[in-house]
């Protein structure tokens, strides 16, 4: 793994933040649903939860967008952080206060979605502003290894807390964990330095944090098919090719294991970890483009196989070698942007970026669904992957756009 963007200071604390931040998030992420369905004791009211989280962060994910290109970004990532940090206290106060108000929980799950919906954008249009151009490649590789190694370590344990307290006290815990680990996070963002707006340049329309702000980021964007292009082979990996909706199926009918289950879930993020920890080669990779379709087709072609797998070491193998392959499209994918795009438009792409990767993996949930109730499990899953490989290459053949970027040769350095 590249790990020289650590020795850039300012990098090395939002890393640390968004880390440490993600990790605790986790606890959370696995205490809502259960404290929900210990106080309502529904499936109905737990899926609510999903939504409760999705409208905010489609909504607000573009306002921040917005406002991100406006105002100085660490003084918004203050203020989101701030919100997210509140409502992760309510949270830990209603569970001492044994509220047992399954519409408080929605609440106080949208407003900590909106939260970081906010903070998303401007959490990511600040790399390339503290670190050297060169670097974005590695500097998103270890944000993305960071997280996704969180998203793994986080539930495992939040299921030690569950397993070894009631489920009161171990909600509980977890909430305090959160908030904790989330108050470190904030010190982090405090000590980075001020990103105030860059000056407007002549000729283009002047930001603001309104809707013509985002409509503003929306007429850029269609313009651009570098852009467009690297978003529409995410959306086709995501609803194509993502199969989580049928792990409950496949664990019991074809594997009649529960336990299964969990290790289909955390396949994927396992090859993303890994992945990330030999990633070095990823920043040395000129042709970005081919890169990015040649990850995404790795992707489709891997969860196409392990459709077929009926054994389960060869399915987990499987996706993880689709995970890593993930990993690879994202950080192409997040780093053509931030630096195809110009700062004063960043911000608000970024909360396009942020919608496209919470909306997609839901839809592709949906489409998987949806077709096995049609089709059967098999031929959703290996199909679909197999149908986002072939899109992906179609649409790199007649859009080559896409393939032919390369990044700029010359540096650029931080806060520019």
């Amino acid at each position: 793994m590249d790990i020289r963007p650590l020795r850039v200071t300012a990098y090395r604390r939002l890393w640390v933040g968004n880390g440490v931040a993600y990790f605790g998030f986790q606890f959370t992420s696995v205490a809502v649903p259960v404290q929900m369905f210990a106080i309502t004791h529904s499936s109905a009211w737990v899926g609510l939860i999903g939504i409760a989280g999705l409208v905010p962060l489609l909504i607000f994910g573009l306002w921040g967008g917005a406002a991100a290109d406006v105002v100085d970004r660490r003084k918004l990532l203050l203020a989101s952080s701030t919100l997210a940090w509140l409502s992760t206290v309510g949270l830990l106060v209603q569970a001492l206060a044994g509220a047992h108000s399954g519409y408080l929980l929605l609440g106080l799950t949208a407003v900590q979605s909106a939260g970081f919906a906010v903070s998303s954008p401007a959490r990511q249009a600040i790399i390339p502003r503290i670190v050297p151009g060169p670097l974005v490649p590695s500097a998103n590789t270890l944000s993305y290894t960071t997280t996704t190694a969180g998203g793994v370590l986080g539930p495992l344990a939040a299921g030690l807390i569950f397993g070894a307290y009631s489920t009161h006290t171990g909600v509980v815990a977890a909430y305090l964990v959160d908030a904790a680990l989330f108050t470190i996070s904030f010190w982090a963002t405090w000590r980075l330095p001020a990103i105030p707006p860059v000056e407007h340049e002549e000729g283009m329309q002047r930001p603001t944090a309104g809707l013509s702000g985002v409509i503003g980021g929306l007429k850029f964007l269609v313009t651009q098919p570098v852009l467009l292009l690297s978003f529409g082979v995410d959306i086709i990996a995501m609803v194509f090719a993502m199969p989580r909706a049928l792990f409950p199926e496949v664990a019991a009918d074809r594997f009649h294991s529960s336990a299964a289950v969990g290790y289909l879930f955390s396949a994927i993020a396992v090859g993303s970890v890994v992945g990330g920890i030999f990633s070095g080669w990823i920043g040395r990779v000129k042709r970005q483009g081919v890169a990015l379709v040649g990850a995404v087709v790795a992707w489709g072609v891997a969860i196409g196989f392990s459709g077929f797998a009926h054994q389960l070491w060869l399915a987990l193998l499987l996706l993880a070698v689709g995970g890593a392959a993930d990993l690879v499209s994202a950080v192409y994918r997040q780093s053509i942007l931030q630096v195809f795009a110009p700062d004063q438009l960043r911000g608000r792409l970024q909360g396009v970026f942020t919608v496209v990767v919470a909306g997609g993996p839901r839809l592709g949930d949906l489409r998987a669904g949806a077709t096995a109730s049609l089709t059967g499990s098999t031929a959703s899953w290996a199909g679909g992957g197999f149908v986002a490989a072939g899109l992906a290459v179609v649409l790199a053949l007649v859009f080559p756009a896409l393939v032919r970027y390369r990044p700029p040769s010359s540096p650029t350095g931080p806060n520019r």
